[in-house]
């Protein structure tokens, strides 16, 4: 019998909940005035004019504002020198100056003008003739930017984006740190309230009303819940099953904090596993582990996509992404963004260092039967590697 699964109710997990005791700090204005002075220090390095971040994550990272793309261009304007320029509607000017975190010239646009057309002429006042743009941009921006400064040298910022966002400051830790925390508790409440016949949609929604409870203003960022069968696919099966005596249960989910993600995965068993459930959950173990002890700084990412598979390779799964086995990546970054460079995956050679934060979850898939995932997040120091959550102990007793 497994321990910790069963034995509530809902509505007594939600009453037991208090709001998370110890919030980390919103990132500071210092801190994003040390993002655009990195991000212009890689410009330099790299030979960039200017970079033109869009709205989204990198848009929130350097400015504070939280808006997710449009069809409506609002950016970013970074030069070598003087105040970022911020493009964006004038009818959104309010919002604007209420969300807007660092000093900016703002230039805006009505309804019936061309933001690109104000881009371009930013960049003819400033003197650049080398812009490096969002990777998240749309294709549709980038267009129409070419069409308004067809001399425009036009290149791809990922150098200056990801090399700032992939390594995390302690603040960002910090908020990660909590994001993490508050979903693994929220997981470990969600496994005492399952019953049978109870549905994946209603624990689905006790996973949100909790993450609100415990200090998620948006409750889940994301979630996950599938029983049996479901499981063998690694984002599942559409359908509300009803649990069954034996079902492996994955419930994988996450919420946000001033915008950082958690990423959480748990996966066992209602009732009594068998054999072949055990095994294959202590491989899944194993391979987490090893994955771990890989990330060592100045190995290349992939090492630790390699050393997953090396354990359940040796086990008789995959090879490769085959299944029974392995079939997607060990990790990903996590930051602003739940899926973030770099990656934990063969043919990512980005070295591993410190402040770089990923998930480890070697999912495998037993097809057609069930899967399991064990997924918590780490993060780089000079020492080695750090776990945000203490990977589940066993089978029967998944939250310890």
């Amino acid at each position: 019998m497994t321990h910790g699964i069963g034995g509530s109710d809902a509505a007594t997990e939600l009453a037991d909940i208090r709001p998370w005791a110890t919030p980390a700090p919103a990132i500071t204005a210092g801190e994003r005035a040390d993002r655009i002075a990195r991000a212009r220090m890689l410009m330099a390095e790299h030979g960039m004019g200017a970079l033109l971040i869009g709205a989204g994550a990198s848009l929130r990272y350097f400015a504070g504002v939280p808006w997710g793309a449009s069809e409506r261009l609002v950016a970013m304007l970074l030069t070598a020198s003087g105040d970022p320029i911020v493009v964006a509607p004038r009818f959104e000017l309010g919002t604007l100056e209420a969300d807007l975190a660092v000093t900016a010239d703002l230039r805006l646009w009505e309804e019936d003008e061309s933001p690109s057309e104000l881009v371009a002429a930013a960049l003819r006042e400033r003197g650049i003739g080398r812009l490096a743009i969002d990777p998240a941009m749309a294709f549709l921006f980038v267009e129409r930017l070419r069409r308004a400064a067809p001399a425009l040298d036009l290149v791809e910022a990922s150098l200056v984006v990801d090399g700032c966002r992939m390594y995390k400051s302690a603040a960002e830790l910090a908020l990660l740190q909590q994001a993490k925390s508050m979903t693994l508790e929220v997981q470990r409440r969600a496994a005492r309230i399952l019953r049978p016949g109870i549905r994946t949609s209603e624990v689905a929604r006790f996973l949100d009303q909790a993450h609100r409870a415990i200090g998620a203003p948006g409750g889940n960022s994301f979630v996950i819940v599938q029983f049996g069968r479901a499981t063998a696919f690694p984002h599942g099966l559409p359908g509300d099953a009803a649990l069954r005596e034996g079902d492996m249960v994955l419930i994988d989910t996450g919420c946000l904090i001033h915008g950082y993600h958690s990423d959480i995965t748990r996966t066992y068993v209602f009732g009594n596993a068998d054999v072949e459930q055990c095994r294959i959950w202590d491989l899944e173990k194993e391979a987490q582990a090893a994955a771990f002890a890989a990330a060592q700084p100045g190995a290349p990412c992939e090492a630790v996509d390699h050393a997953a598979r090396a354990v359940l390779g040796k086990a008789g799964l995959g090879p490769d992404y085959r299944l029974p086995g392995l079939p997607h990546r060990t990790g990903h970054g996590i930051g602003l963004s739940i899926h973030e460079p770099a990656y934990l995956v063969r043919g990512d050679r980005t070295p591993l260092a410190p402040g770089m934060c990923f998930s480890n979850e070697p999912m495998i898939v037993i097809p057609d039967r069930f899967g399991i995932r064990l997924e918590d997040h780490f993060y780089m120091t000079e020492d080695g590697p750090r776990w945000f959550t203490e990977p589940s102990p066993s089978i029967d007793r998944p939250f310890g």
